[in-house]
């Protein structure tokens, strides 16, 4: 509840500060109307969307919708709000000053200590929240299907010599029951079929809580290609359907298991807790999968990497498959069997943020996950933490584009 009322006061403080810039930018009556009515079928629209929001229903395509209108129009609006406020602190302590000094200011024919807001001020701010806004609908016209493919080469000194410049795909967080444009997800599929990769591994949430979802997609993702060395998936925490809402047991069970089924109905196998080895002329490594587990709450801790290594040592090279990476800090990175390599999805990074090579990286969700994008190292161990495929709860990408990692391992000479 207490959420409730903040957004609600953020809304009408950002609308109420918004008219205002308005007002000082132009007196044109059909400009001033015709963003008022705008604002009303935003808002409208929003509160229809979110409405529409039924746990027990994956896709819940109006609430994306509304989800992205929050980002779209409010992003924009809050930082007009915040310039506007630091422009009325400016003005009341100058009005304060004027007053003690005893300097008063005409204003429309009356006299007033406080200064009259600056049309240069609203014009400026909407100047700058040009660039968030154009942003985000980028990111919701076209970067939500903007696929990157990254590609990193790591260097081990204990990889065997036989996996010298072995390559794997990864690709995380599908979330099937949000795509609505079947062409984009055909193009990625054939960019993943496109990559020269001995294996491909999928970090888990195929959908976003129910098994139907994938059911319009099998035929596109049932075109990924094979691998000499296979395809192998892993549960998300979206994975188990404990977003939605169930009758009772029976339902949720079987929803699960409709989930499992999902990798084998693509060629994928699903390891639960358990490890596969990769060999190659006499040598080998060991790809282990293990079930969700979260630093946060409620997310579920049912990764057992004492269970998925049995018969594992700790000099064997192993590629640990988990989904969420705050596992590596907080049970993987001193685990004495030794996780050289360790790949995780989950965090989307936010779908949001800012990335320019060498210069900047910055997400909102790097204040939530130390590891949220990317190559990270430790301990002379390593996790990668892919962006992401898909996309939920925020119909877009603005500058987090979705990704597909090829990674070559190499032994350090």
């Amino acid at each position: 509840m207490g959420g409730l009322i903040v957004l609600l006061l953020v809304i009408v403080l950002s609308e109420f500060y918004c008219f205002q810039a308005v007002r000082q930018i132009t007196k044109n009556k059909i400009l001033r109307w015709g963003y008022v009515i705008v604002s009303i079928l935003g808002i409208a629209y929003m509160i229809y969307g979110f409405s529409q929001f039924d746990r027990n229903h994956g896709k819940n395509h109006q609430a994306l919708v509304a989800g992205a209108l929050v980002v779209l129009f409010y992003l924009p609006k809050v930082i007009i709000t915040l310039l506007l406020i630091v422009e009325d602190i400016v003005r009341i302590v100058r009005g304060i000053i004027n007053y003690a000094k005893g300097i008063t200011i005409k204003k429309d024919d009356k006299e007033s200590y406080v200064p009259s807001r600056r049309k240069f001020v609203s014009t400026v701010a909407f100047g700058v929240v040009s660039i968030p806004f154009i942003s985000v609908l980028h990111g919701i016209t076209i970067g939500r299907y903007k696929f990157e493919v990254r590609k990193q080469i790591l260097e081990f000194e204990d990889l065997p010599e036989a996996f010298d410049g072995f390559k794997f795909t990864q690709i995380s967080d599908i979330h099937s029951g949000s795509f609505d444009n079947e062409e984009k997800i055909r193009y990625a599929v054939d960019l993943i079929n496109s990559q020269e990769s001995d294996a491909l591994l999928f970090t888990g949430d195929i959908v976003n809580s129910l098994a139907d979802e994938m059911i319009p997609w099998y035929d596109v993702f049932g075109k990924i290609r094979k691998y000499k060395y296979g395809k192998y998936s892993i549960l998300g925490n979206h994975d188990y359907g404990d977003y939605a809402r169930w009758d009772n047991e029976e339902d949720r069970v079987a929803n699960f298991n409709g989930i499992c089924d999902i990798s084998s109905k693509l060629d994928f196998r699903l390891l639960r807790n358990e490890h596969v080895w990769f060999e190659k002329d006499g040598q080998r490594i060991a790809v282990v999968g293990v079930e969700n587990w979260g630093v946060r709450g409620h997310f579920q801790k049912l990764g057992d990497l004492d269970k998925s290594t049995e018969g594992i040592g700790a000099k064997d090279f192993k590629i640990l498959m988990s989904h969420d990476p705050s596992h590596w800090e907080a049970k993987v990175l001193e685990h004495p069997k030794n996780f050289q390599l360790t790949l995780s999805g989950h965090t989307h990074g936010s779908q949001f943020g800012i990335e320019i090579p060498g210069l900047i990286k910055w997400s909102p969700i790097q204040y939530i996950y130390k590891q949220w994008a990317g190559l990270y190292e430790k301990m002379g161990k390593y996790i990668y933490v892919n962006r992401g495929f898909g996309y939920h709860a925020y119909q877009g990408r603005t500058g987090i584009w979705p990704e597909i990692t090829v990674i070559e391992l190499r032994r350090k000479k």
